[in-house]
């Protein structure tokens, strides 16, 4: 094909027009985030009349997620709350778009918690708040008509480790000294905690994950690793304490992205009016969903006609019989509605509606050989419009020290191979998802094995020939930029530039500004030679005063630093025009030092 256009840096960034699409328990409204006035808020649209859309919610400070009640009569938002300023629960009438929200947890430090809707109870909500104590967080249930308020539990913790089954019956999921699981119920006249079970967790970078009890109270769905490499799904017995496998697959671990970013579909699916189990999401290349449920299957199967994608955030109404299906896909991610009694599906919505799928690159999922044999996961994505040989090409470094990457649009991907870039992402050893042997085979060696999975990805992909040696960059962004920096130190004669993005730990930029007493992860600062990248936001003064104490050292040898400062008080690139700004710099950059011919 020809080479597509320059897609403009504001398009490929734009938020999602629609997003976290819910269907409400009746079926007979969908709900999701759209921007008014620039800020997220609730929009509704009847099933049955889609072209009847109102605004539920036109808050300016707007709704970070919303819940319907079981009764489909409200939509509970929490309205969005920056940095650590308060985060309150608010009542929203669906059938009265233009009434004022009403704040049901009022007061200047509230932070809300652990929501959780008893299906027994349609004007009940339970939740993690800090009313009572700036410092301590109550279980308190509140009557979402009248706003009262009641205290079940003080000093409840913030943590969202804790269940009421449909028996009314609480339980609380506590971290062990030694890293396992301890559930716990909660004795109803005398408020105290009894221990049920302990579940292993030491093989879990952050404890096992899921661990949700039953609808019934008996059991607990673990995912758990013990006595195998792969995480899978086990039933544990509340009283025996006798564990039984539910599913597993026979290559994939359960899909637990959602333990480390909340925007990830969770592992296990659920019918919405009884909580029973549907299905269990697996992810490797891709993902898989294995329906433990015969009417869910049919479901499945049928949804998975309407996009090559993954499924990924899926909704419906109480009876099972309407549902809302949102899919990830790495060039066209959208939302679809199916009604599994007519047959019937349309789309509701293209998130990324201003970009032309055609005119995106596919990402498509590789494996590469480390030095030492061990098998590498790997994502490459090839520019349109250019022979895919010897090509500059950009290693990205995923952050979190136990995190992966995984099959998805990514704007910065698509804004580098639309620029005329391969991009390569591996996954080295020490991202989750691909086994505990996996997992664990970067302990102790974060410093070197990891540093070396990524160089041979380099190799591997000058190897094939869709890379040219002298014209490769490294970037990451926050763990993963000093991943990306810490590596250009370790292999300098790899890396033509380094981009490093964002939020390096305090303590690990003390390691690369001060090299003599803390080497950055076992490499020396002064192995650095090549052109580097820095974006920051303020920080603390400590956190500037490192970054100072670097770059300055940096430049003190010749070597050519870029450091880009960045306003932002929303948070980490939470707004547009920021991450417009910060990839303006870096699109700048990497074509000043990497030269890549074949650029649209």
């Amino acid at each position: 094909m020809a080479v597509p256009d320059i897609i403009p840096i504001e398009e490929l960034f734009a938020p999602p027009a629609q997003t976290a699409f819910s269907l409400s328990p009746d079926g007979a409204q969908a709900a999701h985030l759209a921007l008014w006035r620039g800020r997220p808020n609730v929009r509704i649209e009847d099933v049955d009349r889609p072209e009847n859309v109102r605004w539920a919610t036109q808050d300016p400070h707007g709704v970070e997620r919303f819940l319907w009640t079981v009764d489909s009569r409200w939509l509970l938002c929490v309205r969005s709350g920056a940095g650590d300023g308060p985060q309150h629960l608010f009542r929203a009438d669906p059938h009265a778009p233009h009434t004022e929200m009403v704040d049901l947890t009022p007061g200047p430090g509230t932070r809300v918690r652990g929501i959780h809707l008893p299906p027994d109870h349609s004007d009940r909500v339970l939740l993690q708040v800090n009313m009572r104590n700036a410092t301590e967080y109550d279980l308190v249930e509140l009557d979402i008509t009248t706003g009262k308020r009641s205290i079940v539990a003080k000093r409840f913790g913030s943590g969202p480790g804790w269940f009421r089954s449909r028996t009314g019956d609480l339980f609380r999921m506590t971290k062990t000294a030694e890293g396992d699981l301890q559930v716990s119920r909660r004795h109803r006249s005398r408020g105290t905690m009894k221990p049920l079970a302990v579940v292993n967790g030491r093989d879990h970078p952050l404890g096992p994950y899921p661990v949700q009890i039953t609808p019934d109270g008996t059991a607990a769905w673990v995912g758990s690793n013990r006595g195998t490499d792969r995480t899978r799904l086990i039933r544990v017995d509340l009283r025996t304490r006798e564990e039984s496998e539910v599913d597993s697959h026979s290559v994939y671990d359960l899909d637990t992205r959602a333990q480390y970013s909340p925007g990830h579909p969770a592992p296990l699916i659920h019918a919405r009016g009884t909580g029973e189990l549907l299905g269990a999401r697996y992810l490797g290349e891709r993902q898989v969903i294995h329906a433990l449920d015969p009417d869910f299957a049919e479901v499945l199967e049928n949804v998975a006609k309407l996009s090559d994608g993954d499924v990924g955030a899926i909704s419906s109404d109480l009876a099972g019989r309407r549902w809302i299906v949102t899919f990830t896909h790495d060039r066209d991610p959208a939302t679809y509605f199916y009604d599994h009694s007519t047959g019937e599906s349309r789309v509701l919505s293209r998130s990324r509606q201003a970009l032309d799928p055609a005119e995106l690159a596919p990402t498509r999922p590789v494996t590469i050989t480390a030095r030492d044999g061990l098998p590498l996961p790997a994502y490459l994505t090839l520019p349109l419009g250019v022979e895919p040989v010897r090509l500059s090409t950009v290693l990205l470094v995923h952050g979190g020290r136990w995190w992966r990457d995984s099959w998805a649009f990514d704007p910065v991907v698509q804004l580098l191979a639309n620029r005329g870039h391969a991009v390569l992402q591996v996954n080295a050893r020490g991202s989750t998802g691909y086994g505990k042997a996996f997992t664990q085979a970067a302990t102790g060696s974060f410093a070197a094995k990891t540093h070396d999975d990524l160089v041979d990805g380099v190799r591997w992909a000058v190897d094939h020939g869709y890379t040219d040696a002298d014209r490769v960059a490294i970037m990451g962004t926050a763990r993963g930029g000093y991943g990306a920096l810490a590596t250009a130190a370790s292999a300098p004669e790899v890396f033509a530039a380094a981009v490093d993005v964002d939020e390096t730990p305090d303590e690990e930029l003390q390691g690369a500004a001060e090299p003599r007493a803390r080497p950055p992860m076992g490499q020396d600062a002064d192995h650095i030679r090549s052109p580097w990248l820095l974006v920051r936001e303020p920080g603390t003064p400590l956190a500037r005063l490192r970054t100072a104490q670097l770059v300055d050292s940096l430049r003190a040898r010749g070597v050519p630093v870029e450091h880009l400062h960045i306003e932002n008080k929303g948070g980490p690139h939470s707004e547009p025009d920021i991450e417009v700004s910060v990839y303006t710099a870096v699109e700048r950059f990497l074509a000043l030092h990497l030269s890549a011919s074949g650029t649209p």
